[in-house]
């Protein structure tokens, strides 16, 4: 049966989740575990608490922390609520995260402490105290056990529900309707100006249903979710999907290799999606061979072509039964095409498949020749947030979606994804966008002009490249700017590299002609 149709809206699948895998392990986090039945009860807590907190249908709630069963109750709670839930990336700076909070109009936050030696909190109060401030945020909710004066702990939130009865948050979860926007997810697009595309209950239900399906996703299964909560891939593939068929989620805030494969071996873990680059450094760690990883099975990635050796390798060495490869994109549900399990290992490993049931694709070009790659469907966005001048420049009338990637498609209907119109290049598995990270470089007082491409990288596939004009007089040095670019915004956005030009190659109309730079 169809999610949308089975479950309703999210609110309805965590409450079939609870009831129907009550006894089975829902969430591992340390020396915490947790059933199924146990999450339900904690999601119902965190939703009252938002509801005593005034959270109405249709608010925004923005969650800003890497993954942990924190953010699994934080977020799943706010939806339960009736809101609308705005993953933050965990990579932003506080500028950049207060700019998803502006343009969102978030009424509640939920913010991580401290995460990789940064206090989020502080960012965010230094980020508001300098910018234009968030006047449409009035709590702040800190997943830790101290915070300041203004803001509250999570315990304390929690405890603010106390008051809302069982039978209240029932009431207002049932009530969510399939056709309400469930979440806005902020990606930033060839102007650099962040865009959040619009998806609903029943897109999201229907999207992942199928992508379980493909996958062979099963009861039982203990899935060790590396992908962050705040792409797609995590939260939607990830948490929402081991709701659907009852498998054990196994969040890890970041990947460092040591740990995910302690992990692996010491949860029996069985599904691991990720990007290439995690699975090759999987393969090649050092100490590879001491760990247990018979019980790997289920291996989903994307984001890149994946060499052929590679799914050869997770295969052959680890003997995983399931690998495979998947396109996707913010405004369309993070799902357009993926793989089949009987697809062969060239298809597998050239391709990222077919479209998924429901949906079309197609490319402005013949069979076998490169053109922009087009979505119909149920998975297509509603439209970006309150920017209907961009959604038109995307979104048809006709209901194709210009996903604004260049591919090729065979006569079986595979899609191989070869390049970017946007120019967006792939940093160990994040987007980097060029026309944002060159905003971001061309406020350094030194810098007259810049352009920033992606580059061939071993280790992490792609990364920056900036070509910059100095400002008359100005002696920037490339390490300079890329230690200012570090504290400007996040790491993946930093550029590898700089190079010092004179002038920047334009056309007739005045854009930078990139491809001149990349031949060069």
């Amino acid at each position: 049966m169809r999610g949308d149709l089975e479950w309703g809206s999210i609110p309805g699948l965590v409450r079939s989740a609870a009831e129907r895998y009550a006894d089975a392990e829902a969430v591992v986090e340390g020396r915490t575990r947790i059933s199924y039945a146990e999450l339900g009860g904690r999601v119902e807590r965190s939703a009252a608490a938002c509801m005593a907190n005034g959270i109405e249908p249709g608010d925004r709630v923005a969650i800003w922390a890497p993954n942990t069963l924190d953010w699994i109750v934080a977020a799943l709670g706010a939806v339960s609520a009736g809101a609308v839930l705005v993953p933050v990336n965990t990579r932003f700076k506080g500028v950049e995260a207060a700019d998803v909070l502006r343009r969102s109009g978030a009424r509640l936050l939920f913010v991580t402490g401290t995460f990789l030696g940064t206090s989020y909190v502080a960012s965010l109060r230094r980020a508001v105290a300098e910018g234009p401030g968030l006047p449409e945020l009035e709590h702040v909710v800190v997943l830790s056990d101290d915070a300041p004066a203004e803001f509250r702990t999570w315990k304390d939130f929690l405890a603010s529900g106390e008051g809302v009865g069982s039978s209240e948050v029932r009431v207002r979860s049932a009530a969510v309707d399939g056709s309400a926007p469930s979440d806005i997810v902020f990606t930033s697009g060839t102007t650099g100006r962040p865009k959040g595309a619009v998806i609903t209950h029943a897109q999201t239900l229907r999207a992942y249903e199928a992508w379980c399906d493909l996958a062979g996703l099963r009861q039982g299964d203990r899935y060790l979710i590396v992908n962050p909560f705040f792409h797609t891939f995590g939260y939607k593939a990830g948490v929402l999907a081991c709701l659907m068929r009852g498998a054990t989620m196994v969040p890890q805030p970041v990947f460092n290799v040591g740990t995910a494969l302690a992990n692996i071996a010491a949860e029996r873990v069985s599904v691991l999606p990720g990007p290439p680059t995690l699975h090759q450094s999987l393969l090649d760690h050092a100490s590879r061979d001491t760990y247990d990883l018979s019980a790997l099975r289920l291996v989903v990635t994307g984001a890149a072509v994946v060499p052929l050796r590679l799914v050869e390798r997770l295969r052959g060495e680890l003997g995983v039964e399931t690998v495979l490869t998947a396109y996707g994109l913010s405004e369309a549900s993070g799902i357009v095409t993926m793989c089949r399990r009987e697809d062969s290992l060239p298809v597998i490993a050239s391709t990222s498949g077919r479209a998924i049931p429901g949906t079309e694709v197609r490319v402005e070009a013949p069979v076998g020749e490169p053109g922009e790659v087009l979505v119909r469907g149920f998975n297509v966005m509603r439209g970006y947030y309150e920017d209907e001048a961009a959604t038109a420049e995307v979104l048809g009338e006709d209901g194709w979606l210009r996903t604004g990637d260049v591919g090729v498609l065979d006569e079986a209907g595979n899609l191989r994804i070869t390049d970017r119109i946007k120019d967006m290049f792939i940093v160990g598995g994040f987007n980097a966008y060029p026309a944002e990270i060159e905003q971001l470089l061309g406020l350094h007082p030194d810098v007259a002009d810049v352009a920033v491409i992606g580059v061939a990288d071993a280790r992490l596939g792609e990364v920056g490249k900036a070509y910059v004009v100095r400002r008359p007089g100005a002696v920037v040095t490339g390490d300079d700017l890329i230690a200012w670019a570090r504290r400007e915004m996040a790491n993946y956005k930093v550029p590898r590299l700089v190079e010092f030009v004179a002038e920047l190659p334009r056309n007739a109309s005045g854009k930078v002609v990139k491809g001149e730079l990349r031949s060069g």
